[in-house]
């Protein structure tokens, strides 16, 4: 018997030896499909993705200051791209993982239209975008707007959260009437999961292309390695589309 126990506890320590993990910045619109590959990986693997989550231009800040992440699964193709050429990402790595979409939404049922018409009674408050500095679906949700001629109009009603986590938070809480928000957060099912929503057309802002790429802290890390190609596995494809993105 004690034999036995030792040859588990043996394969356990082996086990363990050969886990790794690997530090992922992640856009804050992709927090659920990530939480939920992560733990797929992690089954799959025996391998652990810690993540963080937040603003792709606050974490372009903090790799570029010596941040310890190792895979960057950004909001947009324009920062890996930028930190590839500053020598701070792994050349030939990156890849786009997904194509987000924009939504104005309200946590009220029937209060936002299937036209989006209701952006132009402005019966409303507040709308929430994030900051489109740091948060390219902010740059989406103004680039919406100025393309419908309300730019100018709605500029006193608009409040700003630091991502689109908190942008979601301003409208799910009401302190919004409506806003900006990734498709994704309140995608279930095939559908808008509560409230009500208006999927923006894609002609009326930029594809967001959402782009991964190892970093030069993980370039000799083979589980960031290992994670950028899981992303690119029919398991972890199945996962982002269910979330409402395209890949």
């Amino acid at each position: 018997m004690k034999q036995v126990l030792s040859l588990f506890a043996a394969m356990a320590c082996a086990a363990a030896a050969h886990a790794g993990e690997v530090q992922v910045a992640v856009a804050a619109n992709f927090t659920a499909p990530m939480q939920k590959i992560a733990t797929e990986f992690e089954k799959d693997t025996g391998n652990k993705a810690v993540l963080a989550f937040g603003a792709t231009g606050k974490f372009y800040a903090q790799i570029s200051n010596g941040a310890p992440f190792e895979v960057f699964l950004s909001a947009d193709d324009e920062t890996p791209f930028r930190l590839e050429k500053g020598h701070l990402a792994v050349p030939g790595t990156r890849f786009t993982y997904a194509i987000g979409k924009l939504v104005l939404w309200s946590a009220k049922d029937g209060y936002v239209d299937g036209n989006g018409n209701v952006l132009k009674t402005g019966d409303f408050q507040h709308i929430a975008t994030s900051n489109p500095k740091t948060a390219p679906y902010g740059a989406a949700a103004v680039a919406v707007l100025e393309r419908l001629g309300l730019s100018n109009a709605l500029k006193a009603k608009l409040v700003q959260g630091e991502n689109i986590s908190q942008t979601y938070q301003f409208v799910a809480t009401g302190n919004a009437q409506l806003g900006f928000v990734a498709l994704s957060q309140v995608y279930k099912n095939g559908k808008i999961g509560s409230g009500s929503g208006w999927i923006v057309p894609a002609g009326l802002y930029e594809p967001i292309r959402q782009d991964a790429v190892v970093l030069v802290k993980g370039q000799t890390n083979p589980v960031a390695k290992e994670l950028t190609d899981y992303l690119k596995s029919d398991k972890a494809k199945s996962i982002i589309k269910s979330f409402g993105y395209e890949v």
